[in-house]
């Protein structure tokens, strides 16, 4: 009898688990998301926030796995050599998904051949801000009080190659101005002198800047993405305000090694999906920043990675940015 009741138990705690992945044998160990930088930031944050809530699904743990360095080379890589059996993940980000084939002058990976895309999680809208010294409200009174006024504005980076300094190479581009960058180590030190005034402006994403927004002690003029940001529902795009196909948010993904089942990506997708319907898990993203995306299959990551590949392959030549 008590046997009979221990299998009635374990068959009572197979009811959470998705049937699909009950049956199926996939996954038949400990799931690994990789996470290509160190603990502690937006990425990881996000990552573990699915992580946690992914086990009732499929029937096994994720583990979060940091493996940082060579802005996310050194974790995708090892992503890209893993056994393609759908266990080992990658949750990448623009960096390593899409730049950093252009920016860095060796690469021991292909984003397009080496992973299989399994779904996009969404984007972290950067925002465009000026120290309020600066005489503009809105992206024309920027660019007229460049052109105006050469060499006598500078927008600060995190650093030659990051996103933020991408962002004003290609706003440079865009608007036929010459808005001088500065880099720095950090956006921590790159914000200190934005507020500072030592430079006049910044990209910079929408969580670091939102509380400086509020206090007055920056002026946001447009968010740098496709769709406002749910943080400043007020604040219109660059894109609405004229710039167009201005769109140079972060986007996350997670993809698998290439070769992987057809079936296991399949089923991964399906359990993404659903944790990210689930309201906790929603809250928790939307707390962190990230705005969420409705094309979430497999294909629709796979044609995004390529728009995003050939976009910043150009605004990189531009740049002169590389990293050995």
């Amino acid at each position: 009898m008590h046997t009979r009741r221990t299998a009635l138990a374990a068959l009572g705690g197979l009811a959470l688990t998705h049937p699909s992945f009950a049956q199926s044998g996939f996954p038949s160990k400990p799931l690994t998301l990789v996470v290509p930088f160190a603990p502690g930031g937006p990425t990881d944050a996000m990552a573990r926030t699915l992580a946690n809530a992914i086990k009732p699904i499929v029937g096994q743990n994720m583990v979060v796995d940091n493996k940082a360095g060579a802005g996310g080379n050194i974790g995708a890589e090892y992503v890209a050599r893993a056994a393609a059996d759908g266990h080992v993940m990658l949750f990448g980000t623009s960096g390593p998904l899409a730049i950093n084939q252009s920016l860095y002058a060796k690469i021991n990976y292909d984003p397009l051949t080496s992973f299989s895309p399994v779904i996009q999680i969404g984007h972290l809208p950067n925002v465009l801000v000026v120290n309020p010294n600066v005489p503009a409200k809105n992206m024309a009174e920027l660019v007229a009080y460049a052109k105006a006024n050469p060499g006598k504005l500078s927008y600060a980076s995190s650093g030659n190659g990051a996103s933020s300094h991408l962002a004003g190479v290609l706003f440079n581009l865009k608007t036929g101005t010459d808005i001088q960058h500065i880099p720095y180590k950090g956006t921590g030190p790159a914000l200190n002198d934005l507020l500072g005034g030592q430079v006049t402006m910044s990209f910079t994403d929408v969580l670091t800047a939102l509380p400086h927004i509020k206090a007055g002690k920056l002026r946001v003029l447009g968010v740098t993405a496709g769709t406002r940001s749910a943080a400043l529902p007020d604040t219109p795009t660059l894109m609405e305000q004229g710039l167009k196909d201005f769109d140079v948010s972060v986007f996350f993904g997670i993809v698998v090694p290439t070769g992987t089942p057809t079936e296991a990506i399949a089923k991964l997708n399906a359990a993404f999906v659903q944790v990210l319907q689930l309201p906790e898990v929603k809250q928790n993203l939307a707390a962190q920043g990230l705005e969420p995306t409705t094309k979430t299959s497999p294909t629709d990551l796979g044609a995004f990675m390529r728009r995003e590949i050939a976009v910043w392959r150009d605004v990189v030549k531009v740049s002169g940015a590389k990293v050995d």
